[in-house]
């Protein structure tokens, strides 16, 4: 399914500050991703992408498949998310990394309408299923999924959501991406909250007992990616969020001081500049 045709909000990036040209994106690749542990997609990794999907695409070379990736995520990392995602998305399952983070991220911070963003959610959704069947040994696959599930969960009810057992779908996800990278500071964060969520929406004892959830889990994995990446507003901004979960208003202030620790991250690119935004929004 492809995202709707309706224009896409542009990222207002400030004097190009997070475009990576050439050599500039390789340089700056590990402080980029090491929330969610991509690999630089070279033609060396294009070549493994290539023989893991067992029959590539007719005309496409190692080669020109680490360009067009190079390309989206050089998209991705300035804020060009439309571009981002059409150029992920016209390579499959190849592209699915990018474009999966691309549309999610603008739906989650760029759109406004409900409708529009839940369907942006869907499309996400479509071609991370697509990727994980395609692409069953890569992390990200499975993070993608995760992602993108949570992400369309989080827009239908939480009746709707437990009924069609989609709890159980992410958790299988996100525990399969840190089995593949334990160091996945992304995943552990989702997998925090999928553990708080889970306790708030349906309380500790029957959480607990039917899908395993735990608040001290969710302590566990959000301490984690906090060492894990502790410059990265998100994993602050999602820290924040879980305190909220977990203990209501007594922990306002608390959940404060993780968004004020998110706004003073110095973002890299334009999504952790939309993660920091929000979170100084939140203190204002």
């Amino acid at each position: 399914m492809a995202a709707k045709k309706t224009a896409w909000t542009p990222f207002n990036a400030p004097d190009d500050a997070y475009v990576y040209s050439g050599p500039a994106l390789k340089k700056a690749w590990k402080a980029l991703h090491a929330g969610d542990c991509e690999p630089f997609p070279d033609t060396r990794r294009a070549t493994e992408l290539l023989a893991a999907l067992g029959k590539p695409p007719k005309g496409l070379d190692a080669e020109t498949l680490a360009e067009r990736l190079q390309d989206a995520w050089r998209d991705f990392h300035a804020g060009r998310f439309e571009q981002a995602w059409l150029a992920g998305s016209a390579l499959g399952a190849l592209g699915a990394s990018v474009a999966i983070k691309a549309i999610g991220i603008h739906a989650s911070h760029l759109v406004d309408d409900d409708d529009l963003r839940l369907e942006r959610y869907r499309a996400a959704l479509e071609l991370a299923e697509s990727a994980l069947a395609a692409l069953p040994d890569e992390a990200n696959s499975h993070y993608r999924h995760a992602y993108a599930l949570g992400r369309y969960s989080q827009g239908i009810s939480v009746a709707k959501a437990l009924k069609d057992g989609l709890a159980g779908k992410i958790r299988a996800s996100l525990d399969r991406t840190l089995e593949l990278a334990s160091e996945h500071a992304e995943a552990h964060t989702a997998l925090a909250l999928y553990h708080a969520e889970i306790v708030n929406k349906i309380g500790a004892l029957i959480g607990g007992m039917t899908y395993g959830a735990k608040a001290s889990e969710a302590e566990k994995h959000i301490a984690r990616a906090l060492e894990l990446t502790p410059k990265a507003a998100i994993v602050h901004v999602e820290h924040g969020n879980l305190i909220l979960l977990l203990k209501g208003s007594k922990g306002e202030d608390a959940a404060a001081a993780a968004y004020e620790r998110a706004a003073r991250c110095k973002p890299r690119d334009a999504m952790e500049a939309l993660d920091a935004a929000w979170a100084a929004e939140q203190i204002e």
